[in-house]
């Protein structure tokens, strides 16, 4: 019997590749192709499914167990292209330092065979802010100290491409308060594009990326490596479980307490950090402008305005 014929392509997975969805008709192939690539995945490594197959937005996670030796890891599967490599690019130079342990990855089906993690437990269930950004924090500080390889996408490649797309973005906004942001936000970007940093990047570390394990309390997972200056990684953090920020009584300053031990763990310099995430907002409002949107994200203007009145 083939070892895929109990796995089930999660409805949340389906739903991303149908039409008009994610990756559009390559997506809808590989998502088509996914049944037989798990199957040669279990049989690459001898493994027997250990459990419900879980999605992302865009990939698939099926917990395994491998008969030769008992070990309990996870299949991972994405479609295959330059953020994939770069995830496995990164997973290996990291291996296990702050993140989950790619134990090996087949190139022919695509699939990563990781670390198992208690994905029910992410840094969402930590209360205390402090002590979950502190985490967050440390993680990060580990991450960015691995000088990225040559030929990873770097952040001189993003910040070079971001200001041809600024006219059509601001033409877009409906708010003339939105209009300026965005030229404030643009500005801070070439003033920096210079100097993009050569560090690795995870780009994607909030607290639903950090899971608990058993060979360390709490490991990254999901990176999106990019080569670049940290300062550009601390937005998802900042960003990090919004209602309850929202709902202070001053979330700016909550924002600016959440950047000062960042860059305090980081040891980074304020004025660079604050002006790359700035660019990082940047790059989230072209993306929603993309989408249709017509006015900035409320938690990017709350995050820009923390970081423009610092002092």
């Amino acid at each position: 019997m083939r070892p895929s014929a109990d796995i089930r392509v999660p409805d949340t997975l389906a739903a991303s590749y149908a039409e008009g969805g994610e990756g559009g008709e390559a997506g809808r192939a590989w998502l088509a192709a996914l049944p037989g690539r798990v199957a040669e995945a279990l049989g690459h490594w001898d493994a027997s499914p250990d459990g419900e197959a879980a999605s992302g937005q865009a990939s698939l996670v099926l917990p395994v167990v491998l008969r030769h030796d008992g070990t309990r890891a996870v299949l991972k599967f994405q479609p295959p292209g330059e953020e994939a490599a770069a995830a496995v690019t990164g997973l290996r130079l990291w291996d296990g330092d702050g993140a989950v342990r790619l134990h090996d990855h087949d190139p022919a089906t695509g699939a990563q065979l990781l670390e198992r993690l208690d994905h029910t437990r992410t840094l969402e269930a930590v209360e205390d802010d402090e002590t979950a950004l502190g985490v967050l924090g440390g993680l990060l500080e580990r991450l960015v100290r691995v000088p990225a390889p040559p030929g990873l996408r770097g952040l001189g490649d993003v910040a070079a491409a971001m200001p041809e797309h600024v006219p059509a973005a601001e033409r877009a906004l409906a708010d003339a308060a939105d209009r300026r942001l965005l030229r404030s936000w643009a500005a801070a970007v070439a003033e920096l594009a210079g100097d993009p940093g050569d560090r690795l990047l995870h780009w994607d570390l909030h607290y639903g990326n950090v899971l608990a394990g058993e060979r360390e309390p709490w490991l990254a997972i999901d990176p999106e490596p990019l080569a670049g200056d940290p300062g550009f990684d601390l937005w998802p953090a900042l960003d990090s479980r919004w209602d309850r920020m929202a709902a202070c009584a001053d979330p700016a300053r909550a924002v600016r307490r959440r950047f000062d031990l960042l860059t305090d763990l980081l040891a980074l310099d304020r004025d660079r950090a604050a002006g790359w995430t700035l660019g990082r907002l940047l790059q989230n409002a072209l993306w929603t402008v993309e989408d249709g949107e017509r006015a900035l994200t409320p938690s990017d203007v709350v995050i820009s305005d923390a970081l423009l009145h610092r002092r």
